[in-house]
């Protein structure tokens, strides 16, 4: 009778055992919604009482060992985050079950895919797209196929809302690979390093409303230094590729009107020693190429030392041979000036800049240019008025060509240039440069 007695329970209670596991082989849903879902969100308001996290339904694959959840929306003070389905592969249920809270390591095996995330920044009016993203922790590989960056407003409403000078961004990549990333260290918050980054077919697009004054009294545009100065955990990034990249840096003068436009296409840059430790400090040193205005091929090199406390750097370069008038998508509107003709022959510059002020040399080989003054609103190059401006309101003389004379001398531009405290990093590096040419074709000085 005993025996019976222990026989019977024992046989009650593996068949519960077993019913459990054959409900959550094939119907493990309603355990997961009612109960790990409420076990994360519960997790997460612990931790950052101040945010809203909502998930939606949740779906485990026992046979693929797959956790999926439909939707994810998260709240926090500056943005929203929208995802539309998040699945996690690689994942340890019973770990999970067992742990108290979750912490990185509960992630080491986990391969995970999103689709269609959108993080809405409410103050700047900007969004920032992502489209599907791979991250394989055993691997250390981030994918995501599309970055997009753009402001949810049109341009004139974007500028309208501030009477001081504003810059919009706009970035659209199809594709950023990233290798050797330390993916548990990044969840952590402990470094974020990896070995490369490769980002691929990127177009930059800039206006900048130079039809406002500065807001003296606003932050400053950060300088790379400063960027990564600031990041208390150690970031290195070994090397990061931008390959057939584009670039589009434009200067609004007035509402309603074409602004001044610079090109690059053809982009491809090449930077190492990203990082801020300062034992030994580091210096990234970048090389790029590009196709200028559609005409002309450029190089650049850069050293920037991102361990120092001020903004520092030195850069150089070379342009090919191009016709001249292809600037007139940019002087026309900035400078009032078209150019009638002229052959740029070559061009070389060499740049260093101490604490936001640059110094340096510009050399360019040209001849046989022309330049019309222009009426700003009608966009002639006639009219007693457009003399009258010119005779009286800039006085300068045009050197119509620029080549070696026999003895091999011709005129080299110097730049003298200090940073205005709104530039951005690659507005400082195009306003040095302009700075060195006017000096040598007579442009007076911005």
């Amino acid at each position: 009778m005993r025996l019976k007695f222990v026989k019977y329970p024992g046989i009650v209670i593996g068949s519960v055992i077993i019913v459990f596991v054959l409900i959550f082989t094939f119907l493990p849903d309603p355990f997961i919604n009612g109960f790990l879902k409420d076990r994360i969100t519960k997790a997460y308001h612990t931790a950052y009482p101040t945010d809203s996290l909502h998930l939606g339904k949740m779906h485990y694959n026992v046979w693929k060992n797959r956790l999926e959840c439909d939707s994810i929306f998260l709240k926090k003070s500056d943005f929203t985050c929208r995802v539309a389905s998040l699945s996690r592969s690689g994942i340890s249920l019973i770990k999970v079950l067992r742990q108290s809270d979750f912490t990185p390591n509960t992630l080491a095996d986990s391969k995970i895919n999103a689709q269609n995330i959108a993080l809405d920044f409410r103050k700047s009016r900007n969004e920032l797209r992502l489209g599907p993203l791979y991250i394989s922790v055993p691997d250390s590989e981030i994918t995501i196929d599309s970055i997009k960056y753009y402001s949810l407003i049109d341009d004139e409403l974007f500028f309208r809302q501030s009477q001081f000078r504003q810059t919009r961004f706009l970035f659209d990549v199809p594709q950023v690979q990233i290798m050797g990333l330390d993916c548990l260290a990044l969840l952590q918050g402990i470094s974020y390093t990896a070995k490369n980054v490769k980002i691929h077919d990127m177009t930059a697009d800039i206006l900048v409303s130079m039809d406002k004054p500065y807001d003296n009294n606003s932050p400053n545009p950060q300088m790379p230094n400063e960027v990564l100065s600031s990041i208390k955990e150690l970031v290195k990034v070994d090397s990061l590729k931008i390959i057939n990249g584009k670039l589009k840096y434009c200067e609004r003068f007035a509402l309603n009107r074409n602004p001044g436009k610079i090109l690059i296409n053809k982009v491809y840059v090449s930077v190492s020693g990203i990082s801020n430790q300062r034992t030994p400090p580091e210096t990234a040193i970048i090389n790029g190429e590009g196709l200028f205005m559609n005409a002309g091929k450029m190089k650049l090199f850069m050293a920037i030392p991102l361990a120092s406390k001020d903004f520092s750097l030195r850069y150089s370069g070379s342009f090919g041979v191009m016709d001249v008038t292809e600037l007139n998508s940019f002087l026309e509107p900035s400078e009032n000036h078209r150019v009638k003709s002229g052959l740029l022959k070559s061009a070389a510059f060499n740049i260093n800049v101490v604490a936001g002020r640059a110094n340096g040399n510009i050399r360019l080989e040209y001849q046989d240019l022309t330049l019309a003054i222009i009426n700003k609103e009608t966009g002639s190059e006639k009219g007693i008025i457009d003399r009258i401006s010119s005779f009286f309101g800039k006085v300068f003389v045009i050197r119509e060509n620029n080549i070696p004379d026999e003895d091999g001398s011709m005129k080299i531009g110097k730049t003298n240039y200090i940073r205005n405290p709104d530039d951005y990093f690659f507005q400082f590096i195009w306003f040095a440069l302009r700075n060195g040419v006017g000096d040598i074709v007579g442009f007076p000085p911005k």
